[in-house]
């Protein structure tokens, strides 16, 4: 374990470190959530600390047990463990109502009793004179109010003065308390608001260091201002740069901002190679692209943590792909293509079919970047004999010299023993017999053998489908020319 870097710890050196992930469940594991889980869970396994899962779901129309599932799907997909049992905030929102309970007997929030229409009037006031509207309730000098009446408790929150935040990634931060407002901690109906739950749940839990994106930013100094008035011990805060698209723009649909689901089950990436990307998306070691778990774990600090946006390029994540495929066990990735591959020639595979699949993957990963390219380019091995070819491959069959199929189906027919080596010999000799390159030879019979253009190395290709399947897919191909 890597020494802990002691500017990453300052304000919290009485302590273990404990980091919390908390996304709301209203929706999938967003790319972006995915990223700063990754970022917290780095950084309290590199500090020997925990990291924590807090599913905050006190929004009971939009949060559904669906999304819930989907989050912990997601977390386990991306191997975050977290540590101990997830917290579900709205089971505590006794305790959140505690906390402001105990803040209203100590005068540092009070009863508001402001109607909707009066709020209204002052939003409309501020906006006419082109001012940011900030409640200061003419409640918070007064204590006449009857506590049986419908009411709000607000945060007596300071107006005089400055607070500073020392982040750990955007620098010193500095706001006059006049910016703040008095902000609800009750709601009328009595129910706690996000801004009072997630600061009581961050004390009770421990949380040391909180690692988010920096559209919360605004939101640490009203937090803050909620801590003092507890007096609880204030953690570090580290405000991350959002993601942005390719073109710089906020990171949307188009630009990659989907479910880590997605990544998975439509876009076929692995996801070593979604960790590994999200890392690089924001922080970096060096030159260092290429990053192992253990790596990573021994490297991450927040010192190295960037200040602007980040920008999401599927190339780079689609070449880091490839890399991790072409280093991943045979077995695991047959098993991950199998049902890709079911879905494309429309029916399941046997076991027999699944060990041909993990076979030829020496041949089919070499190439490819994603699951759903390997599973393209194995269909061939679990088609009829009979093919039906693309567009290309028809050409290739059009274009070939006549009787060139003929003789290297003979040649091959004759082999003693359908091995590599025997294979490459006689579709060398057919070509040099015909006195061709050996790709002009190769691209018909890849087109025969697999009904495409593109395709594994063609002796791969014969190797792997074997003397029986190989012979009769060529002895089918020998008048499609004729015939198309």
């Amino acid at each position: 374990m890597a020494t802990p870097d002691q500017s990453d710890l300052t304000e919290a050196t009485d302590s273990a470190v404990v980091t919390r992930f908390a996304p709301s469940p209203t929706g999938f594991l967003h790319i972006g959530g995915a990223r700063t889980a990754l970022f917290n869970w780095l950084f309290a396994r590199h500090h020997g600390g925990k990291f924590l899962l807090r599913i905050e779901d006190t929004d009971r129309v939009r949060s559904t047990e669906a999304a819930i599932e989907a989050i912990l799907d997601g977390m386990k997909w991306l191997d975050l463990d977290w540590d101990g049992e997830a917290v579900y905030q709205f089971a505590r929102a006794s305790r959140h109502a505690e906390v402001a309970h105990d803040l209203l007997a100590r005068g540092e929030a009070y009863r508001c009793y402001l109607t909707q229409d009066e709020l209204a009037a002052m939003r409309a006031e501020a906006q006419e004179k082109r001012v940011p509207f900030r409640v200061r309730s003419p409640w918070r000098d007064r204590d006449n109010g009857d506590p049986e009446a419908p009411h709000v408790i607000r945060l007596r929150a300071p107006q005089e003065g400055s607070a500073t935040i020392h982040d750990r990634v955007q620098g010193e931060v500095t706001v006059q308390n006049a910016e703040l407002d008095d902000f609800i901690l009750l709601r009328s109906d009595g129910t706690p608001t996000y801004m009072l739950s997630v600061v009581v749940d961050d004390n009770d839990m421990g949380v040391t260091h909180i690692i988010r994106g920096d559209d919360h930013l605004n939101n640490a100094f009203r937090q803050s201002a909620l801590i003092r008035a507890m007096n609880w011990r204030e953690p570090v805060y580290a405000h991350v740069p959002l993601i942005h698209g390719a073109d710089g723009a906020k990171l949307s649909k188009r630009h990659g901002a989907l479910g880590v689901d997605a990544y998975r089950d439509e876009m076929g990436y692995l996801p070593e190679a979604v960790n590994n990307y999200l890392l690089r998306l924001g922080w970096g070691h060096g030159d260092h692209e290429i990053i192992s778990r253990a790596q990573a774990i021994e490297w991450f600090d927040l010192a190295n943590v960037g200040r602007s946006p980040s920008r999401f390029d599927f190339k780079k994540l689609e070449n880091l792909n490839g890399h991790y495929i072409r280093e991943a066990d045979d077995s695991r990735l047959a098993g991950l293509v199998a049902p890709r591959v079911e879905a494309l020639v429309d029916r399941p595979l046997d076991d027999m079919d699944r060990a041909l699949l993990a076979r030829a993957m020496g041949a089919l990963k070499p190439r490819a970047k994603t699951l759903g390219e390997i599973a393209e380019g194995a269909v061939f091995l679990f088609l009829p004999d009979r093919l039906e070819l693309d567009e290309k491959a028809a050409q290739l069959l059009r274009d070939a010299p006549p009787g060139l199929l003929a003789d290297v189906t003979e040649r091959l027919r004759g082999l003693p023993d359908w091995t590599s080596e025997s294979i490459e010999e006689a579709v060398r000799e057919t070509a040099e017999a015909a006195e061709l390159g050996l790709g002009k030879l190769a691209q018909p019979l890849r087109a025969a053998l697999t009904g495409r253009a593109v395709s594994p190395g063609i002796f791969d290709v014969l190797l792997l489908l074997g003397r029986d399947a190989s012979l009769a897919r060529l002895d089918a191909a020998h008048n499609f020319p004729a015939g198309a």
